[in-house]
């Protein structure tokens, strides 16, 4: 092996410290490695860019368009408040559940059927009396189950069998082939969760995180005929209080949102703080400042045009991950201010301004309407809850559905190729108004799909220098001749990998290495490349496994522990009927 080789083997390595030991996002480590195999000579500049013009990236693209087509006309609501119900039971609630999440996640990108699904699932715990701890790491299960039952269920399946496509010259897979492997995991792992998780999730009150606004908030007011009549924020001293900090004034029948540091203070003004409640009587030291009115409601309890309250997951891509709320700048970076903080399932308490935010965190927002407009397709937050959401345009449901069916049809017959079937769906989905033009734009998740583009550099190189055929042989060398402990190698590995760091990028880097397994050994390549699209996707033992994992992390109230107990398991399980599977349909002799 040459330097080339050594170089591929070192940048993969580093990569791969990178993204599992610091908090770089993916899609600039990725870049990085691409960029320094294109300027080390390892690969050509077309090479280095073939991830680019890959058509399973496009079609991950287009499809993106599509699910958002689904969930901007409601199209999502309307099968599931058919199919939920009133049942009696948490057992049967779960079924309800589950159920239809994972036929939907079977054709739509599962991050919007989550996020769509997260408040609609509290409400419907809400009126059946059961905790949001129940119900939403089955909502994540869910839809990382229905995802393996077509190519198009994830990025990872297509950006998979495009790849094999590339690297084999083979037509690629049908669009349900991997249903093969996936329905019988769906049922297994639906058969485990409605088994045990009644009793094995934690039954956590239905309160929320942030149930009651005056647990984490205090009031009082400007006195009028006091000395901070006139002054500005700044001036009157309560920009740099310590243990609380200004979220917003009320002023006669108006709001004051994300308070400038020059707005002037009038007499009457109440104001509302955020922090640590105790500070109450430090801040009624200040001269000038005396309590509000018993008589009147909390603020934050109260409607108003001008204050919308948001619940947010904070995406490990966000810049203001491992920063205090103070350094981060939040006000001043979204137009929003953090009401609160819950980390594992409890609140974060004492100095607002010194806790250091961490990704899965879940904060209360305070923010003007156009906050929701502006941050909702931001990657910075998994899930934006608003309580006042824009109205979907439901009369539009049926006709998103009608486009969705057309494309999995096109597919499906191979009328058209599964690239061309996502073109025109996307294409249909502008034409007849179920999406527009700016909320398709902002559902292509930037983030990911250059993620995926500059992975396929790292795997080009460890084909190219021969580094894929040395690992096989190692490999082969471990299985000591049987092909059936090579599969089970190849499944353990990527599903480690996907625990670590971006599913996609694990399921590429894999690929090149499965397919020489498989070539050395004279084996079929077919079951080695359903392995990886199965590892890749079944990640269910920590919160930042999966995506959908993080977005359910903070509404339903949970630790840590509570997805390593159940998710560890159904890790176990899965790989164990999806290997059987696999050997019952592939013998491998």
């Amino acid at each position: 092996m040459e330097w080339q080789g050594y170089f591929s083997i070192a940048l993969t390595f580093a990569t791969l410290a990178t993204l599992i030991f610091t908090r770089i996002s993916p899609h600039i480590v990725m870049t990085g490695a691409m960029a320094l195999l294109s300027a080390s000579g390892v690969l050509t500049a077309s090479e280095a860019l073939s991830g680019f013009s890959n058509p399973g990236l496009v079609t991950v693209a287009a499809m993106f368009m599509v699910a958002t087509g689904i969930h901007a006309t409601g199209g999502i609501d309307l099968l599931v408040n058919h199919l939920l119900g009133q049942p009696k039971t948490t057992r049967g609630a779960q079924l309800r559940l589950c159920a239809p999440v994972i036929l939907l996640s079977g054709f739509l990108n599962n991050t919007p059927v989550v996020a769509t699904l997260i408040p609609a699932i509290s409400a419907w715990g809400r009126k059946l009396s059961i905790p949001p701890s129940k119900l939403m790491i089955p909502l994540s299960y869910a839809a990382i189950l229905g995802g393996t039952l077509t190519l198009i269920g994830t990025s990872t399946n297509l950006i998979v069998n495009s790849q094999y496509q590339q690297l084999t010259g083979q037509p690629g897979f049908p669009l349900f082939a991997i249903g093969m492997i996936g329905l019988p995991a769906c049922l297994v792992g639906l058969t485990y969760m409605l088994w045990f998780f009644p009793r094995w999730l934690p039954d956590r009150g239905d309160e929320g995180l942030f149930g009651d606004v005056r647990e984490f908030t205090l009031e009082v007011a400007v006195a009028h005929d006091g000395p901070l009549v006139g002054q500005t924020v700044e001036q009157a001293g309560l920009r740099q209080l310590v243990k609380i900090y200004l979220v917003e004034i009320i002023r006669k029948d108006s709001v004051i949102t994300a308070v400038s540091s020059e707005e002037h203070l009038h007499g009457g003004d109440r104001l509302v703080f955020a922090g640590n409640t105790e500070a109450i009587s430090d801040l009624l030291r200040i001269r000038g400042i005396v309590p509000a009115s018993e008589t009147e409601r909390p603020a934050l309890s109260q409607a108003r045009e001008e204050r919308r309250l948001v619940e947010a997951a904070l995406s490990p891509h966000s810049g203001c991950v491992g920063q205090t709320i103070r350094d981060s700048r939040f006000r001043d970076r979204y137009g929003a201010v953090i009401l609160a903080v819950a980390r594992h399932g409890e609140r974060v308490s004492g100095n607002q301004g010194t806790i250091r935010l961490h990704a899965g965190d879940t904060l209360l927002l305070e923010a003007r309407p156009a906050f929701v407009t502006r941050q909702r397709y931001n990657k910075d937050f998994l899930i934006i809850n608003d309580l006042e959401q824009e109205q979907p345009r439901h009369h539009r449901a049926y006709l998103a559905w009608a486009i969705l069916l057309a494309v999995v049809i096109a597919a499906t017959t191979e009328i058209t190729t599964m690239l061309n079937a996502a073109l025109l769906g996307a294409g249909a989905m502008l034409a007849t108004g179920c999406c527009s033009l700016n909320q398709a734009h902002k559902s292509l998740d930037m983030n990911v799909l250059v993620t995926i583009g500059s992975s396929f550099a790292l795997g080009v190189a460890l084909a190219k220098t021969g580094v894929a055929g040395n690992i096989a042989d190692l490999i082969i060398t471990m299985s000591v001749g049987e092909a059936w402990l090579a599969l089970v190698l190849a499944y353990f590995t990527v599903s480690l990998l996907t625990e670590l760091i971006n599913n996609n990028a694990a399921a590429i880097l894999m690929l090149p290495i499965v397919l020489e397994i498989s070539a050395k050994a004279g084996l079929p390549a077919e079951p080695f490349v359903f392995a990886v699209m199965m590892a890749a996707s079944a990640s269910f033992a920590t919160p930042i496994g999966y995506q959908t994992n993080l977005m359910v992390f903070g509404p339903g109230g949970y630790r840590f522990s509570d997805f390593i107990k159940v998710g560890a398991p159904m890790n176990v399980l899965i790989g164990i009927v999806s290997i059987s599977v696999i050997l019952f349909i592939w013998p491998l002799t």
